[in-house]
């Protein structure tokens, strides 16, 4: 059962439910959040599920303060004055990541920066007193009209997640602007609750717009990080010198030649699977080898962003991914 609980009576059940590494929906400025642990891939994972068919894109890390925010994320000039006058509020900044937080690679999607914005409200009190930023997407069923109230929420998910937090009709109503810092320039990434104009005032310059190669963020469909080594798929045999990437119980002939492996599942746990998915492939292109075979994987479910995900790291470098 999901429970609705208004604003003013839900923080503790909220930070009980974070801290156990459960999916919360929050109300924000800019429309309802599906909120997680930011440093914990199970909350993440769960995330993925709740949405239902998705894909592992980048997600926004919500931050309490520029303490928090500078903890994970690292600044230029330009980015902390966008920050300064826009925070708390409609605006995501793309910054680089920093590795020592600890977050988790599901939210980064496996790359080297993050999405990060400074929630008003409810949001910025949650994470205050949680201590830990929160990954949030929209709350509703991926592919679904973000939600503005608590009762829309509960109508998508009602089922799905323990807890809809109430804060009434969001101010906004719309997604948050999402901006990144190139050089002396900022690229406009995506049109959100803050108009262009507004941040190219304090700019001082006109926001470049497009994107190029490299330049990820969350609501887009952009490529994913690749390992270096190349990828093969849904492999039965393993040739010696190949790394492997296994799941379930079940192993691939001649997987004791491999030169590194590691089981996503042991178990064939999907959500396990996803949790294990980037870091390690990570750990596996780190090992040197040539190329990484991977162990069938089965599309239901959670099964199916995971493969979504793999697909994308497996496709040609030549040809960009969409």
């Amino acid at each position: 059962m999901t429970e609705l609980i208004a604003a003013d009576e839900a923080m503790d059940a909220a930070l009980a439910l974070l801290g156990a590494g459960e999916v919360v929906a929050i109300p924000t400025e800019t429309v309802y959040g599906l909120a997680g642990d930011a440093t914990n891939g199970d909350a993440v994972a769960r995330i993925f599920e709740a949405k239902g068919r998705p894909r592992f894109n980048p997600l926004i890390a919500h931050v309490a303060d520029m303490a928090m925010a500078e903890s994970i994320g690292v600044f230029d000039p330009l980015s902390r004055k966008l920050a300064d006058a826009f925070w708390p509020g409609p605006l995501t900044l793309v910054v680089p990541l920093r590795l020592e937080f600890g977050i988790h690679p599901l939210v980064t999607a496996g790359l080297d920066t993050i999405a990060l914005r400074m929630p008003m409200g409810f949001g910025g009190k949650l994470i205050s007193r949680l201590g830990r930023p929160l990954a949030a997407p929209s709350a509703n069923t991926s592919g679904k009209i973000s939600s503005t109230s608590g009762e829309a929420v509960a109508a998508d998910l009602g089922g799905r997640i323990p807890l809809v937090v109430d804060g009434g009709p969001t101010s906004v109503g719309l997604e948050s602007t999402i901006v990144k810092v190139e050089g002396d320039r900022a690229r406009l990434l995506r049109p959100g609750g803050i108009a262009a104009g507004d941040i190219e005032a304090v700019l001082g310059s006109p926001l470049l717009r497009g994107v190029t190669a490299g330049i990820e963020a969350p609501g887009m469909l952009a490529s994913h990080y690749a390992p270096g080594a190349a990828m093969r798929l849904d492999a039965d045999r393993i040739e010696a010198g190949e790394a492997l990437l296994g799941f379930g119980a079940l192993r691939a002939e001649g997987w004791q030649k491999a030169r590194a492996f590691l089981n996503l599942s042991e178990t064939g746990d999907l959500r396990e699977a996803a949790t294990n998915l980037f870091s390690h492939l990570q750990a596996l292109d780190r090992s040197g080898a040539g190329l990484i075979a991977v162990e069938p994987i089965p599309s239901e479910e959670l099964g199916e962003a995971i493969n979504d995900r793999l697909v994308r790291a497996a496709a040609p470098r030549d040809i960009p991914h969409m």
